[in-house]
């Protein structure tokens, strides 16, 4: 087991070091990162290798495998993400809310970092350069654990970005990577709040409870998504499929694909069996209600189990309701909290649509899978937040940020 309390104090001393670094040196180092990623991908690749080798021997379902598997297009992207970080606002130092209060003192709000960031994470190697970029631009210090499927490529990918710190003379203790993968550590990383600030768990449903229950330190979720589509009586069918299509098939080990399709059952007629053809292209599984299942050919009846799954599969459970009301109810029982949308012709459906379902981010005609980072112009995210307090959506660098109040006054003194 590791000495955590060594590398939560290495961390906590290099804060102040981290947060008062200059835009000018901190984009030196997320630019030598990047170059350093590229020119590292033999290496990064042979040991991702040795993750896939063993993920595909425990038998790691599709979804979870593609989360896994890097490429040179892949690595050639997690270092496009760094420069495009390098290229935002630098968010630290921004004063905002600057008043003159009557007796002349002037109160206004400026831009900090939190300080330490703590982030445990399951099969995805390139959140370790999405996280470090977007939490080093921000002025913190991170330290990251990712989970046993994926530690030799996290192992590799971290060596790189420590080499870009040394070589920009920054503090290698801005970025520390914790490869001991056993529940002891993880635990007790959980309560170093002597020295993280914030915990942020990315990854399935039972890592976020997980991290949510045991952690002393305070956490962001970064929630599973059970996201849904609802296809209204006036939505246009065409654009219904393509979109359905879109987000159910086009990666489907992400949070923000499609996991479950509601429809308005005067559509049904017209909408499913042309949706159930075009989604034989990718054999996916459909799990319908019985009302649903009498317009498709094929189909497995669908359980009450159903309807709250992520699946991260070629697999999308069908529900047939009466009206946006019903629908907006289904949806909101269900739900993750993550990504929802509807396919509607009706401006006052859109409408009600967008002000009741309770979700992070809510869609009218588009596809679940715009909910990204770059998607939203912010760049690499850390996460998408389900929660409510402090963030919510994808967390961009504003998100890494507090702030503090500044006061500047002439001699005053409260009577």
């Amino acid at each position: 087991m590791m000495d955590l309390e060594i590398t939560g104090r290495k961390a906590k001393a290099a804060a102040p070091e981290v947060a008062g670094l200059s835009t000018e040196l901190k984009n030196c180092v997320l630019g030598k990162a990047a170059d350093l990623l590229v020119e590292s991908t033999p290496a990064i690749l042979a040991a991702n290798a040795e993750d896939t080798a063993r993920a595909k021997e425990a038998g790691m379902a599709e979804g979870l495998l593609d989360r896994l598997t890097l490429t040179e297009s892949r690595i050639s992207a997690m270092a496009e993400g760094l420069r495009a970080i390098a290229a935002l606002d630098d968010p630290i130092g921004n004063v905002s809310e600057m008043k003159r209060r009557p007796n002349g003192l002037m109160i206004g709000r400026m831009t900090v970092p939190l300080g330490v960031i703590g982030v445990i994470y399951e099969a995805r190697p390139n959140v370790t350069s999405d996280v470090f970029g977007l939490c080093f631009k921000a002025g913190n210090v991170t330290i990251l654990k990712g989970g046993s499927d994926a530690v030799s490529s996290n192992t590799a990918i971290s060596g790189v970005l420590r080499e870009a710190l040394r070589s920009c003379g920054v503090t290698e203790d801005a970025l520390s990577f914790i490869n001991d993968t056993s529940r002891e550590t993880a635990k007790a990383f959980m309560r170093l709040d002597r020295y993280v600030d914030l915990m942020i768990p990315r990854g399935g449903a039972g890592l976020i409870r997980t991290v949510a229950r045991e952690s002393t330190i305070p956490v962001i979720e970064t929630g599973t998504g059970n996201c849904h589509v609802y296809v209204d009586e006036s939505a246009d069918v065409e654009m219904a499929v393509r979109i359905i299509n879109n987000a159910k098939t086009q990666r489907i080990g992400v949070c923000n694909a499609e996991e479950s399709l509601v429809v308005h059952r005067e559509i049904a007629p017209k909408l499913l069996p042309v949706l159930e053809e075009k989604l034989k292209e990718h054999h996916v599984e459909l799990r319908a209600d019985s009302e649903s299942a009498a317009y498709l050919r094929e189909s497995v009846p669908a359980t009450e189990e159903d309807w709250g799954t992520e699946y991260l599969d070629y697999i999308l459970s069908v529900k047939t309701v009466g009206g946006i009301d019903e629908a907006v109810a289904h949806i909101n029982r269900y739900n993750t909290g993550h990504s929802e949308a509807i396919v509607t012709e009706n401006y006052e459906n859109a409408q009600k649509f967008l002000r009741e379902v309770d979700a992070a981010c809510v869609y009218v005609n588009a596809s679940t899978r715009f909910t990204d980072g770059f998607e939203f112009g912010f760049g690499a995210e850390i996460g998408i937040s389900t929660q409510k307090l402090h963030a919510r959506g994808p967390m961009g660098l504003a998100a890494l940020t507090t702030w503090k109040y500044i006061i500047y006054g002439n001699g005053q003194v409260r009577e």
